[in-house]
């Protein structure tokens, strides 16, 4: 039984899902938004560090994964999302928890079949994978997705070379 936490980050408003993983099935832990609130970058960096710092705290998670930056027709966009990702993976780092990084082709494949899908498919299907009333707001519906890949990942480096072999990809239980 594992506690995976994933995260899609964003400079203005950081997604994350929580799931807790019990051999094949995937159980809904909760999931939600943290919304910076300042202009200040580096406040929102902090904000961002913060939140996914009491995020760990409060759910204790055993596995942390989180979005790729893909390039953006912005560059100053693209730095941005880095930097909010690197807040993230610090509070992952400082809690000890092993960080997986997917791509958004990699995350929106395993959830919905393909890697082009739309936002309104990848919360159609955490949806529907969950067993969730209603779909979840799109970045928290993006955030799950990130730790259902992670499970699904691990799944077949199990099923491909066995639990060794999933161990260096993260702590699995």
């Amino acid at each position: 039984m594992a506690i995976i936490l994933g995260i899609d980050p964003g400079s203005r408003i950081t997604g994350y899902g929580v799931i807790q993983c019990n051999g094949r099935s995937q159980i809904y832990l909760g999931s939600g938004c943290i919304r910076t609130a300042s202009e200040d970058f580096p406040y929102r960096l902090k904000q961002i560090f913060d939140g996914v710092s009491e995020i760990i705290r409060q759910y204790q998670p055993d596995l942390f994964a989180i979005e790729r930056v893909f390039m953006a027709k912005n560059p100053d966009s693209a730095l941005k999302l880095g930097q909010a990702r690197g807040a993230a993976i610090v509070a992952a780092t400082n809690a000890n928890l092993p960080v997986a990084e997917y791509s958004a082709t990699q995350i929106k494949s395993s959830v919905v079949g393909t890697g082009r899908a739309e936002k309104s498919q990848v919360q159609h299907m955490v949806q529907q994978i969950l067993k969730l009333p209603a779909a979840p707001q799109a970045d928290a519906a993006d955030a799950l997705g990130v730790a259902i890949c992670h499970f699904h990942t691990s799944q077949s480096l199990i099923a491909l070379g066995g639990r060794a072999n999933a161990q260096t990809y993260g702590r699995y239980k």
